[in-house]
């Protein structure tokens, strides 16, 4: 196979594409804008499941190297009052299905499994100009240009590739958090540690909540999450420190400082997320030469969803194309047929799931939601 194939894009389902083709022979190169693969935060733990995530490793032949990133402890999941009273404590009994592994070490696994040369760092796409026969030429900031038979858009939320299938854009959900985290928690911080257990914590209560969760090394990693409108988390975000803090705190008056100190005595500034999505049925008519994986294709509501569906969409893509070697719009049709249905489905699961942590019954929703699922399990 001799396509030049162009994945713009070096998170974690185009990697997965590019790892995946590669382990048959199947050459592609990745276009990331960001200078060095530590040019920025690349967030914390990611849950991989057992039927979305890890079906991807294995696909690409990482599966044990996977194995050894997972953090040990990591599924316990507890539900708390405003008060840090437990209204459900589950540990971690290894039969989850849904071990945790931190998303730096995952992603450096992946670019480590790629031959040198298959990520050019320093590429951020400028424009992007249609060819005959479904061919595209990139146009990098940097004043070069590439030219690929097949272009996939794997650059996320706000994609420099999607309007070339779609004129659809992320619509703002209601909701922003605010990312905190403390260091040496165990020591300086004990009773923010007990709280949070040694796992995933939820406080909440109607329009808000503290979501957090145990890493490595004793840090614990927050998101302050508020209802409210964009200007309000736009102003927020623009503070400095101390006043951002002290906003974000004046909306958890009367909460138990083993929580609020989430906020108060969090490192550094807290960094803002405004929750965006996509329509949930996000779909385009097949145009040649190019499509689309993860957060590009499908952006939804954060509940655990969007990396597995990333990386396997990067590995079924790569699967496809694979399968059709001598006919890439079918290779591509068989993906996004198979693609569709999927995000779809998840996206309105990932809707709901957030609306059950913040809605007028919180945190009872969110409780009958993880006694639903022990129920299924049993």
């Amino acid at each position: 196979m001799t396509l030049s194939i162009g994945i713009v894009g070096a998170g974690l389902g185009g990697l997965t594409l590019a790892r995946v083709l590669y382990r048959h022979g199947v050459a592609a190169t990745v276009f990331e804008a960001d200078a060095s693969p530590d040019a920025r935060r690349q967030g914390g733990l990611l849950d991989i499941h057992e039927q979305d995530g890890q079906r991807a490793m294995k696909a690409a032949g990482l599966f044990e190297a996977f194995s050894a990133l997972i953090h040990p402890g990591g599924e316990a999941s507890r539900v708390l009052d405003r008060h840090a009273g437990v209204l459900l404590d589950r540990p971690d009994d290894g039969t989850g299905g849904r071990p945790e592994v931190p998303r730096t070490a995952l992603r450096a696994l992946l670019l480590d499994s790629l031959p040198d040369g298959a990520v050019r760092w320093g590429k951020k796409v400028v424009s992007i100009e249609g060819l005959e026969g479904g061919r595209h030429r990139l146009s990098f900031a940097d004043g070069t240009t590439e030219v690929t038979d097949l272009l996939v858009g794997a650059d996320g939320a706000w994609s420099k590739v999607r309007p070339l299938v779609s004129a659809a854009t992320p619509d703002y959900l209601g909701v922003g958090f605010f990312e905190t985290w403390l260091r040496d928690a165990d020591r300086r911080h004990p009773a923010s540690a007990e709280a949070v257990g040694g796992g995933a914590m939820f406080a909440l209560e109607p329009g808000r909540g503290v979501f957090a969760h145990r890493e490595a090394d004793s840090v614990l990693h927050a998101y302050v999450a508020l209802k409210r409108p964009l200007d309000w988390i736009e102003a927020v975000a623009a503070l400095d420190e101390a006043a951002a803090k002290a906003r974000l705190l004046a909306e958890f008056g009367g909460w138990a400082p083993a929580l609020t100190d989430l906020i108060a005595e969090s490192d550094g500034r807290p960094v803002c997320r405004a929750l965006h999505a996509l329509p949930d049925d996000h779909a385009w008519t097949r145009t040649p030469g190019v499509t689309l994986l993860g957060d590009a294709a499908h952006l939804s509501a954060p509940a655990g969803e969007g990396a597995n569906l990333a990386m396997l969409d990067g590995a079924e893509l790569a699967e496809a194309i694979l399968a059709h070697p001598d006919d890439l719009e079918a290779a591509l049709a068989d993906y996004e047929a198979r693609m569709f249905p999927r995000s779809n489905a998840a996206a309105k699961e990932s809707r709901r799931v957030l609306g059950l942590c913040l809605d007028d019954q919180a945190p009872d929703s969110l409780l009958d939601f993880f006694q639903s699922m022990g129920r299924a399990e049993a």
